[in-house]
C-alpha cells in the first residue's frame, strides 16, 4: 500500500461515527413530519377545544350545596373549665385512746350521720378508772365535810373567847384546801367519764365512710396514723375549677352582680351532666405558671354522683344575648382578613359577606352583625363556592330539596348541537 492511500483511510471508529450522524439527522426529521401531519390531520384538537368549551360551560353550572335558614332566639353564654372534685371536709376517724376494738358497728361504703356509732372499744379498763377517782372523791368530800363541822365549832368558841383567833384561822385555811381538794378529784372523775367515752368512736361529720383499716380484735392506738376509717362529706360537695386570666374581669363583674351563677358539672367526655350547682368563691390571686384563676363551686349533690378527687368539666353560665342570630358552625369560614359567610340570594347566587362573630356554644354560633335572621347561609359545598357563584340548594334546614330544572345553563342544548358532525 502507497503513503498516499495510508492518509487517506480513516480508523474504523470514525468511519462509523461519520456514518451516524446524517442518518440520526434524516430520521429526526422524519418523525417531526409525521407528527405535524397526524396532529394536523387529527380531530384532536377540535376535540380539547370542546373540552375547553365544556369545561368553561361547566364552571357556570350551579354548585350543589347544603344550607340553612339563620335563626333568631336568647343565646346563653358559658365559660368552660376543668376541675377536680374536693369533698367539704374529710376526717380519718382514730382512736383518742389505746385499747382492744370490740366491735365494728358501721359498713364500708356506708351512709352515716354526724354521731352515729361507728366502733368500740374494750371499755372495763377506763371503767376502773373511773371507779378510783369518784373513791377518792368521796374520801375528800368526808374531810371537807369534818373540816368545816370544825370551823364553824371555832367560830363558836371565838365568840365565847374561849379559843384563840388564830385556831380559826388555821381551821378556815384547812376548809379551802381540802375544797381545792375536792375539785381536783371532780376533775379527776371527769377525765375519767372522758376516757370512757371515748371506748365509743362516733361519726364526726356526716358523710360516706371508706375501707375499714383495722380489724375487730387488733389493738387501735391514739397514734395510729391509719386509723380506723376515713368519712367523706358527700352532701354538699365543692369542686375546684380554672378559667384563663382573660375571662377574669367577666367573671369578676358577674360576681359583684350579687347575683347566683350557676355552674354544671359534666364527666371526663363532657357530654353526660352529673349535678347542678352555685359558683361560691373565687381565689384572690392568678396562678403565674399556669395563667388561671381558681374558683370554687358547690352541688348539692343530692344522687351521690359527683366523687371526692373526681375530674369533671364545667359549664358555668355567664350571661345570657338577647335576640341574636344564630348559625350552625359549618357555616363559618375565614381568610385573613376574618370569617364569612355564604349567603344565598333570591336569584340563587352565593354572595361572600363579612360577619361579626360572638360566642359559640355546642354547634351554634352567635352573629353579632351584618347577618339578619332569616336569611339563607350555606353550611356543605364551600369549598367549590366564589363570591357570585350560582348555587342549586339541594338540603335546607336538613331536608332534601327537589332539584331545579332551570339549573343547568339554556345555552347547553345548543352548544350540545353544535358539537355534533355530519
Amino acid at each position: 500500500m502507497s503513503q498516499h492511500n495510508r492518509r487517506t483511510l480513516l480508523p474504523p471508529a470514525n468511519r462509523r461515527r461519520a456514518f451516524l450522524l446524517p442518518g440520526s439527522l434524516i430520521v429526526l426529521a422524519i418523525i417531526a413530519a409525521v407528527f405535524y401531519f397526524q396532529h394536523a390531520s387529527s380531530p384532536d384538537g377540535e376535540k380539547s377545544d370542546s373540552k375547553r368549551g365544556k369545561r368553561g360551560r361547566d364552571n357556570d353550572a350551579p354548585v350543589a350545596v347544603s344550607a340553612e335558614t339563620a335563626g333568631k332566639a336568647d343565646f346563653p353564654v358559658y365559660l368552660n373549665g376543668l376541675g377536680t372534685v374536693t369533698a367539704l371536709r374529710s376526717v380519718t376517724v382514730r382512736s383518742r385512746v389505746d385499747g382492744e376494738l370490740m366491735r365494728v358497728a358501721f359498713t364500708e361504703g356506708q351512709m352515716v350521720k354526724e354521731g352515729d356509732l361507728l366502733a368500740e372499744i374494750d371499755p372495763r379498763p377506763f371503767q376502773v378508772q373511773l371507779q378510783q377517782a369518784e373513791g377518792q372523791l368521796l374520801r375528800d368530800e368526808a374531810l371537807l365535810k369534818n373540816a368545816q363541822l370544825d370551823h364553824e365549832r371555832y367560830l363558836t368558841l371565838l365568840e365565847q373567847d374561849s379559843i384563840s383567833a388564830q385556831q380559826t384561822k388555821t381551821q378556815e385555811a384547812q376548809v379551802k384546801q381540802y375544797q381545792g381538794i375536792v375539785e381536783m378529784d371532780k376533775a379527776q372523775v371527769n377525765n375519767a367519764k372522758l376516757q370512757l367515752s371515748y371506748a365509743k368512736l362516733t361519726a364526726p361529720i356526716p358523710g360516706r365512710v371508706g375501707l375499714r383499716q383495722i380489724d375487730q380484735g387488733n389493738i387501735l392506738q391514739a397514734n395510729d396514723a391509719n386509723g380506723l376509717v376515713v368519712i367523706t362529706q358527700l352532701q354538699p360537695i365543692s369542686v375546684v375549677f380554672t378559667l384563663p386570666e382573660d375571662k377574669v374581669q367577666s367573671v369578676v363583674k358577674r360576681w359583684r352582680s350579687n347575683e347566683a351563677v350557676n355552674v354544671e358539672a359534666y364527666d371526663r367526655a363532657g357530654k353526660t351532666k352529673l349535678a347542678d350547682g352555685k359558683l361560691l368563691a373565687l381565689d384572690n390571686q392568678i396562678d403565674p405558671t399556669t395563667g388561671t384563676l381558681k374558683l370554687k363551686a358547690q352541688f348539692d349533690n343530692n344522687e351521690s354522683t359527683l366523687f371526692a378527687n373526681q375530674f369533671v368539666n364545667i359549664k358555668m353560665h355567664l350571661e345570657t344575648l338577647p335576640g341574636v342570630t344564630l348559625v350552625s358552625s359549618a357555616a363559618i369560614q375565614h381568610d385573613t382578613q376574618g370569617p364569612f359567610v355564604y349567603v344565598v340570594g333570591s336569584e340563587k347566587t352565593a354572595q361572600a359577606r363579612r360577619i361579626t362573630l360572638g360566642p359559640t356554644e355546642g354547634d351554634k354560633v352567635a352573629v353579632l352583625s351584618n347577618l339578619a335572621a332569616g336569611e339563607t347561609v350555606v353550611v356543605d359545598g364551600v369549598d367549590r363556592l366564589r363570591d357570585g357563584s350560582p348555587v342549586d340548594i339541594a338540603k335546607k334546614d336538613g331536608i332534601a330539596v327537589a332539584a331545579d330544572p332551570n339549573a343547568q345553563p339554556k345555552s347547553e342544548g345548543k352548544s350540545r348541537k353544535n358539537d355534533k358532525r355530519p
